[in-house]
């Protein structure tokens, strides 16, 4: 196993914005006029197909892990690719739907703060994954949760994101056996006046986080598009 941790204010991130980097934020939708968020460039419902172009957040977890993408990469281009409507519930279709599309719309990053513990779901998961990697998408999720696996983040060819402590400005990186996994805070963007006992908290949040390092990354390093090339990235020499 290699393991690195490392901040925000040093390479390969500390360069970086996020700037000409599509976020994929595949979620309940995103309100776009929130001050964290400022700004969604596209979206889409997967839904109702009468209201496709529905994508404002009703729920506010999709905007919440916009928002702490957003502080990561703040130039970064969020498509909003909405899944849920009004209870954080979707298929695993639907789910292979948004990162298909996702890969279609040429996002670099898709951020998965959701999945499931059917395994039964995995090759239709899978294929969806493939898919996406195939147009240089690097695909982020959850790996597992208190010793649970989950999909798609344990597949071959995800970043596998695993719950980290308070700060927010820094990950570990683990590769084992060509299997990359991030650690990363489970905590949202900060609300002024409100505890981070009493904000949102959890593993969504280590993904989105981990979301914004990449996309900071992948700013910088133009030529990163398969996850081998990000291994490669973290792993090897970079300049002070």
């Amino acid at each position: 196993m290699r393991s690195r941790r490392f901040t925000l204010g040093e390479p390969p991130f500390a360069d970086g914005t996020g700037s000409g980097v599509t976020v994929a934020v595949v979620d309940s939708g995103i309100h776009g006029d929130h001050p964290h968020v400022r700004g969604v460039s596209r979206g889409v419902f997967l839904g109702d197909a009468a209201a496709r172009s529905d994508f404002v957040d009703r729920i506010g977890h999709g905007t919440a892990v916009a928002a702490a993408i957003r502080e990561k990469a703040p130039q970064a281009e969020l498509l909003a690719v909405r899944v849920f409507d009004r209870t954080l519930r979707t298929s695993a279709e639907q789910l292979a739907r948004a990162i298909v599309g996702s890969g279609d719309e040429r996002a670099r990053v898709i951020n998965l703060s959701l999945g499931t513990t059917n395994a039964k779901r995995t090759d239709v998961l899978r294929d969806a994954v493939e898919y996406a990697a195939a147009r240089g998408a690097l695909v982020v999720s959850a790996r597992e949760l208190n010793g649970t696996q989950w999909l798609p983040g344990s597949l071959h060819g995800v970043v596998g994101v695993r719950l980290g402590g308070d700060d927010r400005e820094a990950i570990t990186v683990e590769l084992v056996n060509d299997s990359l996994t991030i650690e990363a805070s489970r905590y949202p963007r900060p609300i002024p006046g409100v505890p981070p006992e009493r904000n949102l908290s959890g593993v969504s949040f280590s993904v989105a986080n981990a979301s914004g390092f990449i996309a900071r990354l992948l700013s910088v390093y133009a030529d990163v598009s398969t996850l081998a090339d990000l291994e490669v990235t973290l792993f090897g020499d970079h300049p002070p």
